[in-house]
């Protein structure tokens, strides 16, 4: 057997101990998740904005989080992440000296624009912008900001405009205003749904989460298929 049919029959036999409300839960969030748009966090040290953002991610229907980590390591506040974690797929760059450089030559390779986020005069009201192609947005750590790589290869810089004496919003905040403009953006006339194969592992994946004693029905499973297979 090979493995696209091994995981075809292995899907089918967990989608016994899914709920009916489970399963249309998951086609429904499926039918609109995206891949068109993600995000990028650039050393982020608090855990609590992290996961914020993640959480404003999944919410939008975004599918991947790209998580740098060059000074700071990352971490998350399950309080605030609330579960949201575990339907995402998080790529995380942390093994060599320019990590920030291994994200953008991966991104770029898929066909990804990369757009920084700045408070200073370069940047472009995020308002300006009209995502017509597949879009990285970069948020940088809290208090330093975008790296000096970022600054010298993004695609472009956005800002959200500001009306008092503070420079800028939390990283959370911002993420949450320029996420759902884009993704609003992109959901009005653009073709960004998954491709079958990505929602059958994504389907693949949600279903070993949501089951109960995974690792026992899959022993279970296993030895069926062997059993079968000695039979032929």
């Amino acid at each position: 057997m090979n493995n696209r049919a091994y995981q075809e029959q292995w899907l089918a036999y967990m989608s016994e101990y899914v709920t009916d409300n489970k399963k249309q839960l998951f086609e429904k969030v499926l039918s609109t998740r995206t891949r068109y748009l993600t995000v990028v966090l650039e050393d982020l040290f608090k855990a609590h904005n992290a996961s914020a953002v993640m959480r404003t991610a999944e919410g939008l229907g975004i599918q991947d989080i790209h998580v740098v980590e060059q000074r700071n390591a990352y971490d998350y506040n399950p309080y605030v992440l609330r579960g949201a974690g575990k339907w995402l797929t998080l790529h995380k760059y942390n093994q060599t000296e320019q990590n920030m450089r291994v994200c953008f030559d991966q991104l770029k390779s898929q066909g990804y624009q990369i757009l920084a986020t700045s408070p200073h005069e370069y940047a472009k009201d995020y308002r300006e912008f009209d995502i017509k192609q597949k879009t990285a947005v970069v948020f940088g750590a809290e208090e330093t900001g975008i790296s000096d790589f970022v600054k010298e290869n993004a695609d472009g810089f956005v800002q959200i405009p500001m009306y008092g004496f503070t420079e800028s919003f939390n990283i959370s905040v911002s993420a949450a205003i320029v996420l759902e403009d884009f993704s609003r953006q992109i959901r009005d006339d653009r073709e960004i749904a998954l491709s079958p194969d990505e929602i059958f592992e994504l389907k693949l994946e949600w279903y070993q989460k949501m089951v109960p004693n995974v690792e026992v029905h899959q022993r279970a499973f296993d030895k069926k298929i062997n059993e079968e297979e000695k039979n032929l």
